[in-house]
């Protein structure tokens, strides 16, 4: 009896690939997790300010705005940081949805969950965005745990090609345990630090 080929000859190579993605993203955000953003040395940024004028002060709402070229005189159209700004906001939204694509497939291949539940996890990010970023002081541990989560992912996809399938339940409980047990540290770990909005917000005698 002949044993079935490990993975078909359509397409179920490609989930090698989606499951190295999540892996790499996993490795990179756990070794780079006490570096400070920076920018300037974003490669989105360096693109964008090598092949446009970008000026140093915002201009109200615009996204552009013309000005003399220092060098020539000519009145040129130079982008303003607003601009840079969504920009950059936009290919993060990108890379969000190429990183999410091989997280879906882990979980089913069906067309019309893939490319809904990709269309709403971009939707929903900027607004979630807010809701970490003004605890991060008390959830410093949290990224450790989201480090871990990508790495669980992209195995979990290299799995699928084989023919090795983990239960989506399984999967599911794994991952808030992971994200509880990040949370819950580093709750534990800054319990007797301030809290850093607190501390930032004005004094003006009212609560």
């Amino acid at each position: 009896m002949a044993r079935a080929p490990l993975w078909s000859t359509n397409s179920d190579w490609i989930l090698f690939g989606f499951g190295a993605f999540p892996v790499f993203t996993g490795i990179r955000m756990f070794t780079h997790k006490d570096e400070e953003p920076n920018p300037e040395e974003n490669k989105v940024f360096q693109f964008i300010s090598k092949r446009f004028q970008v000026t140093k002060q915002l201009h109200g709402r615009n996204f552009t705005v013309k000005q003399p070229d220092p060098k020539t005189g000519k009145i040129v159209t130079r982008l303003t940081p607003l601009a840079v700004a969504l920009i950059m906001v936009e290919v993060v939204d990108l890379v969000f949805a190429v990183d999410s694509v091989p997280a879906v497939f882990a979980v089913t291949q069906d067309t019309f969950i893939v490319y809904t539940s990709n269309i709403f996890a971009i939707l929903g990010l900027r607004s979630l965005y807010f809701a970490p970023a003004a605890t991060m002081n008390r959830f410093r541990y949290l990224q450790v745990s989201l480090a871990i989560i990508p790495v669980l992912v992209g195995i979990k996809i290299f799995l699928v090609p084989l023919h090795i399938h983990i239960d989506t339940l399984l999967s599911l409980l794994v991952t808030i345990s992971i994200l509880a047990g990040g949370i819950i540290f580093s709750l534990y770990k800054t319990r007797n630090e301030p809290d850093v909005s607190a501390e930032e917000r004005p004094e003006t005698g009212q609560l």
